[in-house]
């Protein structure tokens, strides 16, 4: 597989998931970091400016929802792409700071279509 010159943030605390998705965004060439919480994707994304970030909303250590917020108000993270990856359908205030189309419920994708909507995100 091609390398891409792309990096994508993995902010997921389900271990499972999180190499699942390490090991599918790799083969596909990403380069990936990883965050088992909040608090640690956040200070990874704003040290390391990821091109994209793949964040979970029930986190220990910091909400996904603060984490969120906390990007849009910086100045490059009011840019970045994020693609909310929950089990909850609507999470209460999350729609305000992103689209329909980048928050999708876990159970009703595959890591094949996440790397679809990734690579359309990144115009890849």
């Amino acid at each position: 597989m091609k390398k891409i010159d792309k990096k994508i943030l993995v902010v997921e605390d389900g271990a499972s998931l999180r190499n699942a998705l390490r090991n599918k965004l790799t083969r596909e060439g990403f380069g990936v970091l990883e965050a088992k919480n909040g608090k640690i994707g956040l200070r990874v994304a704003l040290s390391v400016h990821p091109d994209l970030i793949l964040l979970d909303l029930i986190m220990p250590g910091m909400h996904g929802y603060e984490v969120l917020k906390r990007l849009k108000n910086d100045k490059w993270g009011r840019k970045v792409p994020i693609l909310i990856l929950t089990n909850f359908p609507d999470y209460p205030g999350v729609k305000e700071f992103v689209d329909d189309k980048d928050y999708l419920v876990k159970s009703d994708y595959t890591l094949e279509d996440i790397v679809k909507r990734i690579k359309k995100l990144l115009i890849i």
